[in-house]
């Protein structure tokens, strides 16, 4: 590589990914509490900005990033970068979707047993030293119909974990779902409507962008089971959060689990205290596999994305 190649890591990530990129030859500053203002007055001094969450990065900084080629979010949402705008000023931009797979599904799996068996509530009540079994008739999976709604990487997996747990699998896309995997699954695939009448659980798998934004309103909502659950853990504005609140506060679908708020930490107290919503704080990709595995593969990236560019 010609010269030194700056890399800054804005936010908090596993220690390996720094090692990848260091031992590449990359000079790596590691600031994961740097301030807005702060990033604004370095990073013209910069080749590369690795981020997670926390970082946003607009048009102010994209302006601010003379030297910028690159821009990498150790995680799989792009909702915290101005992507058109970096891509126009000739900014790659770059995820590790891969990572959070595993980490994000059995999230899901876990938020649809707790909804279905009342876990959240049963351990309420038993550290209040209430009692309550007799309120607690849950319901089992097998047998039961999960709308998947994005049948990418995280979407899959939902699917073949909840396929061994004996549910039937209804998905839709915006893209045709792979074949061999509709044939292997025996997945029933459908369009976004059919999929909310007939969904016992509804498990939302898609980007945030102004096609998905509040893409399950009031009218997708009334179109759902009044027995029926639905789960987010991709990005809160996919859902319309009034609407939510009113759904479930007049009984028109079951309950909610939500790891994922339209602003975060969330201000809707309401809909988050309803006693028919589980919820957790965006820990979707928050284990300690998948975020060693997204600082590695967006090392990697970074790397080969460097030889490219300055070779």
């Amino acid at each position: 590589m010609q010269g030194t190649i700056k890399v800054l890591v804005s936010d908090a990530i596993d220690s390996n990914g720094v090692e990848v990129m260091r031992r590449n030859g990359l000079h790596v500053d590691y600031r994961p509490n740097i301030k807005h203002e702060e990033l604004l007055a370095a990073i013209k001094d910069y080749n590369i900005l690795v981020v997670r969450s926390r970082t946003k990065v607009r048009k102010d900084v994209i302006d601010a990033a003379h030297n910028l080629k690159i821009i990498a979010r150790v995680g799989v949402g792009l909702d915290n970068i101005d992507v058109e705008y970096a891509k126009g000023k000739g900014i790659r931009v770059v995820n590790a979707e891969e990572a959070a797979m595993t980490a994000v599904a059995e999230l899901v799996i876990g938020l649809m047993i707790c909804l279905a068996r009342g876990i959240a509530k049963a351990d309420a009540a038993m550290k209040q030293g209430k009692w309550i079994k007799n309120e607690l008739m849950g319901i089992e999976l097998k047998g039961k119909y999960l709308g998947i709604v994005g049948m990418g990487k995280i979407g899959t997996r939902v699917a073949r974990l909840a396929r061994a747990l004996g549910m039937n699998i209804v998905a839709y896309d915006v893209v045709k779902i792979d074949p061999i995997l509709v044939r292997e699954l025996g997945i029933i695939t459908a369009d976004l409507d059919t999929l909310l009448k007939s969904a016992d659980f509804v498990t939302l798998h898609v980007p945030l962008n102004d096609s998905t934004r509040h893409m399950i309103d009031a009218s997708k909502l009334a179109m759902m089971k009044s027995s029926a659950y639905i789960i987010n853990t991709s990005r809160g504005a996919v859902i319309d959060e009034q609407a939510l609140l009113t759904a479930l506060k007049e009984g028109r679908i079951a309950g909610a689990a939500l790891d994922v708020y339209e602003v975060e930490p969330p201000t809707n107290m309401e809909l988050i205290s309803l006693p028919n919503v589980v919820c957790t704080p965006h820990i979707g990709a928050q284990t300690r596999e998948a975020q060693a595995l997204a600082a590695s593969i967006i090392a990697e990236k970074v790397v080969q994305l460097t030889r490219e560019i300055y070779m």
